[in-house]
């Protein structure tokens, strides 16, 4: 359902959350996500141009977020790189249908709207919190801390 690109958003906006205020340069997470930094400096170029990120060249810079992990929402991550496309009118194009989709594509469309609520209501914070005895992403040095539960 969700794009390598939002896959690879998430995983640097959550490593960036788990570092903030602190920045990140392109390298070390590209090597904490498993991110090729190629990809990743395309995906962090969106960001940026969202407004999730702010980046800082030269000596101390790097990546960080503009807002703190917990007033940011997996929702304004999602939707900066890939927006959640709801159905809003048929999507075959059907002038009988319209507006008013058929049950098909009305369930379809309350699927997204399901995603779309609990996005909205997740900050990066509450992800990071959440007890569990496995990382949100790889174990190797310079990844997100231990395993908390």
């Amino acid at each position: 359902m969700f794009s390598q690109t939002v896959e690879y958003a998430l995983r640097a906006v959550v490593y960036l959350a788990d570092r903030a205020p602190q920045a990140g340069t392109t390298d070390d997470i590209a090597a904490a996500t498993l991110v090729p930094k190629a990809y990743l400096s395309k995906v962090l170029q969106g960001l940026a141009r969202a407004g999730v990120v702010q980046t800082h060249r030269g000596v101390g810079g790097g990546v960080t977020l503009v807002k703190t992990p917990e007033d940011l929402t997996i929702l304004e991550v999602v939707n900066a790189v890939e927006p959640i496309q709801r159905i809003r009118t048929c999507p075959l194009g059907l002038a009988a249908h319209g507006v008013k989709l058929c049950p098909l594509h009305r369930r379809m469309d309350q699927a997204l709207a399901h995603v779309e609520n609990a996005f909205s209501k997740t900050t990066l914070a509450e992800v990071l919190a959440e007890p569990t005895t496995s990382v949100p992403l790889c174990n190797v040095p310079g990844g997100l801390r231990k395993a908390r539960g």
